[in-house]
């Protein structure tokens, strides 16, 4: 399998959080890649990724000159080479979710992506209730404005690498709104699109102000419902 972790900014968190998942995986006995994309960062982030791909041959890195989630996350998921590829974030993954979502994966009828869903039922969510409500009304928005079945989109998830390079290919959105769009397209191809439950914990306090968020996202969801229409 290969692992996707984009990093802004994370000289703090990255060793920890990377020496975690490595650990886990190597337990678990299955081959794997870990690809560590930083993008745009300002402090060490990426001489202690460089570090890491130097000390282990499982660790490799790519490096973008700006910051954008997404396009980290499109450049991980067009550089993997595992049959699934697994989006964690430096401070959000859950090795138990991968677990869940790779048997889930070998059980028919098999999905292309598995969304580890901060809104499912079951779900443990510690956030404070301004962003569980943030998280509660985008996916009101994705279920009212493009007929969306699942609850969430963003976070930790599974996809079927042979499924999803395409529509990878295709998004034309960035930052924070890439993998809402990969789970749109998945969706309008007809490809099977499943949710877990998870826990949440931050591992620290969220980095953009709310509000401003907020409006981020209304704005480009009205651009990506533009956008899928024309594509039609």
């Amino acid at each position: 399998m290969s692992v996707v972790v984009p990093a802004f900014n994370e000289a703090g968190m990255l060793e920890q959080s990377v020496s975690d998942v490595v650990d886990g995986l190597r337990a678990r006995g299955a081959p794997f890649e870990v690809i560590v994309v930083e993008n745009g960062s300002t402090d060490d982030t990426r001489a202690i990724a460089t570090k890491l791909a130097a000390n282990d041959p499982d660790v490799t890195v790519r490096s973008l000159a700006r910051a954008d989630y997404g396009e980290a996350l499109r450049t991980g998921i067009l550089s993997s080479r595992g049959r699934v590829v697994v989006i964690f974030d430096t401070d959000y993954y859950d090795l138990d979710f991968l677990d869940r979502a790779l048997a889930r994966m070998d059980a028919p009828p098999a999905p292309a992506i598995v969304v580890g869903s901060k809104r499912a039922p079951g779900t443990r969510d510690d956030r404070p209730w301004p962003r569980r409500l943030i998280t509660a009304g985008f996916a009101t928005l994705l279920r009212v404005g493009f007929g969306l079945q699942v609850s969430d989109t963003h976070g930790m998830k599974a996809l079927d690498r042979a499924a999803v390079t395409p529509l990878a290919r295709r998004c034309r959105s960035g930052r924070d709104l890439f993998d809402t769009e990969l789970v749109l397209r998945a969706d309008r191809e007809g490809l099977t699109v499943v949710e877990l439950p998870v826990n949440v914990m931050e591992r620290r306090p969220s980095r953009t102000p709310i509000a401003r968020r907020a409006l981020h996202t209304v704005v480009g969801l009205v651009r990506l419902r533009i956008l899928l229409w024309r594509d039609r």
